[in-house]
């Protein structure tokens, strides 16, 4: 799922008092990214599955509090039961799961909006719109290759008039109206954490005959939240639903009086950091996630705790690892970057790690590879290609570019860099970037757009290079080496469009593994090919520094943040 931006902040470093708002009540207030769609099928980016997993649910979701991750019951009223070859996996839908009511279901005699309850029958209809090629859904990779007969269906979807309500597809069966059957092709022990991303959401059929393409921007869910307010590009309202049945009973059950759920949750869209700061500061936000390297210094001391000012005004700071990794990605199908391996070795000798990691104020350690530490089977060996310029130098002339020029022109080597955003902050580390390959010989020049322009450039294969992160759907090392895998290519995760069989081969043998010591040694050969061919400059791992007013209870960091809005609470005089 999780393509995001690069996100390195230019933050003004004034102070303003901060204020509190007690009028506004129960309200959680963050900054969010311009969020693309609310269908679960195209939450591709990090900001679209936060919105679309507070209208949502799914199948299974992840302990709030538990550490290390573990999956608990969401729609389904146990974890799944699974036949002894691992094939199936048996899901029971809570028979009190309703959707929020929508006219999509009719109206009653007062003219009021039905609802009604979840079925297995709305998670069949979801997951084939997964894999149905007229969607173009980037969560395809979940179930063409997992769920027996979906690939057969993926294909036939192309060819076919309507979408996907008319075929079967033989591993996904309603064995009735609360119970879920599923058959995968082959043994998979990651395939249960699919199941809690925002993507495998059900969806109404009901919904899609209302809506059709416009149900992008009217959510048909069950989850804690509806919907209610939404000014493209500016700000997204939420209202909390009060017939949710979590509020009830389960692990976000509101079991006192002294504190109580947020009311409403709004995202605002603010690209300009210091605007973020400030409002922070303002208490126009309460949470502030991502803090800029040029203000990190003005929050924490040397030891990376709170400075005083801070902890007096009621902010509390919380830094945590996290599950990402960014990288600017190379176009394997690009004629000057696709089949020059040593000009793609030499890019990643020109990236100075050191000074990279100095600009960003030491939240960051150069990425090695695809795989961030935390994660089992992830490669420890020293990388190949980390900063040498010199060697940067001689790689290039090598590949045939001697002093960054090109013989056959006479001049010098131009690649273009694609971003998602065209703000000062993305501006700054762009230049950064271009320095860094010019010491090299190398021409880079960015390619400023709106987010939603860049993704679509990225689906269509029209990139040379660009700046990406990947944000952990789960917590295997699959989730990061699927990034490579060649029927993934864009408009699937794969958007450098990198194919290397032996790579594949490894892949699905992990896949196919019946013991943890064999998948582990796959992971580890796959990262050590991909090093070497260097689909990618590794640029970071990052670390989360954020704050949030103490009006706001119960936050605890998680790398699987979707929906966990629900677990917030508040004192009952806010």
């Amino acid at each position: 799922m999780n393509h995001k931006f690069l996100p390195i902040f230019l933050c003004f470093l004034a102070l303003v008092p901060f204020a509190a708002n007690a009028q506004e009540g129960p309200v959680f207030r963050r900054n969010l990214a311009r969020v693309s769609s609310m269908d679960p099928a195209k939450a591709g980016d990090v900001a679209a599955a936060r919105a679309a997993s507070l209208s949502y649910e799914t199948l299974l979701e992840y302990d709030y509090t538990n550490r290390p991750d573990r999956l608990i019951p969401g729609l389904a009223t146990a974890l799944p039961e699974i036949s002894s070859n691992g094939l199936v996996y048996i899901f029971h839908i809570a028979t009190d799961a309703r959707y929020t009511a929508n006219p999509c279901f009719g109206v009653d005699a007062s003219g009021q909006p039905r609802t009604r309850v979840v079925t297995a029958g709305d998670f069949v209809f979801a997951l084939k719109r997964l894999a149905d090629h007229k969607l173009a859904s980037p969560g395809a990779w979940l179930v063409e290759d997992n769920i027996r007969g979906m690939r057969a269906f993926a294909e036939q979807s192309s060819r076919a008039a309507a979408r996907n309500a008319s075929f079967n597809v033989e591993g996904l069966q309603a064995l009735d109206e609360h119970t879920l059957r599923i058959e995968l092709t082959r043994p998979s022990p990651q395939f249960i954490w699919l199941l809690a991303m925002t993507y495998t959401a059900p969806m109404p059929p009901e919904a899609i005959a209302f809506y059709g393409d416009n149900i992008s921007e009217h959510p048909v869910g069950s989850g804690p939240y509806q919907l209610v307010s939404w000014r493209r590009n500016h700000e997204m309202v939420f209202a909390r639903n009060a017939d949710w049945r979590g509020w009830k009973r389960g692990p976000a059950a509101v079991t006192g009086s002294d504190e109580v759920p947020f009311e409403k949750i709004i995202y605002r869209v603010m690209d300009d950091a210091s605007t973020q700061w400030l409002a922070f500061l303002a208490g126009e936000l309460d949470f502030q996630g991502d803090i800029s390297r040029d203000n990190l210094d003005t929050v924490v001391d040397a030891d990376r705790k709170l400075r005083p000012e801070f902890v007096k005004q009621g902010i509390v700071l919380t830094d945590s690892p996290t599950l990402d990794v960014f990288y600017i990605g190379l176009n394997m199908e690009d004629p000057v970057l696709g089949t020059n391996k040593l000009l793609r070795q030499a890019l990643n000798c020109a990236f100075d790690g050191a000074r990279w990691e100095t600009f960003m104020k030491h939240r960051v350690v150069r990425a090695d590879g695809p795989v961030p530490p935390g994660i089992a089977g992830r490669v420890t060996e020293p990388f190949g290609y980390n900063f040498d310029l010199a060697r940067a130098k001689k790689m290039l002339a090598a590949a045939g570019y001697p002093d960054g020029v090109d013989p056959k022109t006479g001049n010098r080597l131009v690649l273009n860099l694609d971003l998602g955003h065209t703000t000062p902050d993305v501006r700054e580390s762009a230049e950064l970037l271009v320095t860094f390959m010019a010491r090299a010989g190398m021409d880079v020049v960015p390619k400023y757009q709106t987010f939603p322009a860049f993704l679509q450039k990225l689906a269509a294969r029209e990139t040379q290079m660009f700046s990406l992160g990947w944000v952990g759907d789960y917590p295997d090392a699959e989730n990061f080496l699927q990034l490579f895998y060649s029927r993934n290519v864009s408009p699937g995760p794969n958007h450098s469009n990198y194919h290397n069989p032996e790579f594949d081969r490894l892949y699905d043998a992990a896949r196919d593994a019946a013991d943890e010591t064999t998948r582990l040694e796959c992971y580890r050969k796959m990262q050590m090919i991909v090093r070497e061919d260097c689909p990618w400059i590794f640029l970071h791992f990052p670390r989360a520094f954020s704050l949030n007013h103490s009006r706001v209870h119960n936050y605890h960091p998680h790398d699987f943040p979707y929906g966990m809005e629900k677990y917030l609470r508040t004192p009952q005089s806010n």
